[in-house]
């Protein structure tokens, strides 16, 4: 199964270090069965960027906490292919990982552009607000989410971590 893993750039570089990534507290997000019956329109590439916009909106979250020191404002999801077990009880997307996962199950990585800094930086201070139905924190938010996140082969890992 195809699986997004949100996650910051201190955890693609224990990834390339360890050579695994531990999705935090187990959580990835999927085009699942219970996704696909939510939107009853669509097709299987348009499930899936659903399944990825979640990801990179916890990734988001993840910023929020505050403890990424190199690159506090890009948000990172990493696709991996894997066995994961459906959660519907926590949203249509979410499945769970058994487990840490390999590097060789890294199919893409996905980070946050340079121009994309400014609105993440905004969006990590009011996605509480947003989620309590802000309508300006909305909108920041929804303009982080909008912004392109460069794609990398799993193979570029370690230019990644020491050229960005």
């Amino acid at each position: 199964m195809r699986v997004y893993l949100p996650a910051t750039f201190g955890m693609l570089e224990s990834l390339d270090a360890d050579g695994l990534v531990h999705a935090r507290n187990g959580w990835g997000f999927a085009a699942t069965p219970e996704l696909t019956e939510f939107y009853t329109s669509g097709d299987q590439e348009e499930i899936e960027a659903i399944a990825f916009d979640d990801a990179a909106l916890a990734s988001l979250r993840l910023l929020a906490i505050g403890d990424e020191e190199k690159f506090p404002h890009r948000r990172v999801v990493i696709s991996v292919d894997t066995d994961a077990e459906l959660a519907p009880d926590m949203g249509e997307s979410v499945v769970k990982l058994s487990g840490p996962v390999e590097l060789k199950d890294v199919a893409a990585i996905h980070v946050d552009v340079k121009e994309a800094e400014e609105a993440t930086a905004r969006a990590i201070e009011l996605v509480d607000a947003a989620d309590l139905g802000d309508e300006d924190a909305e909108l920041a938010v929804g303009d982080a989410q909008d912004n392109y996140m460069a794609f990398y082969d799993p193979s570029e890992l370690p230019f990644l971590v020491e050229l960005l």
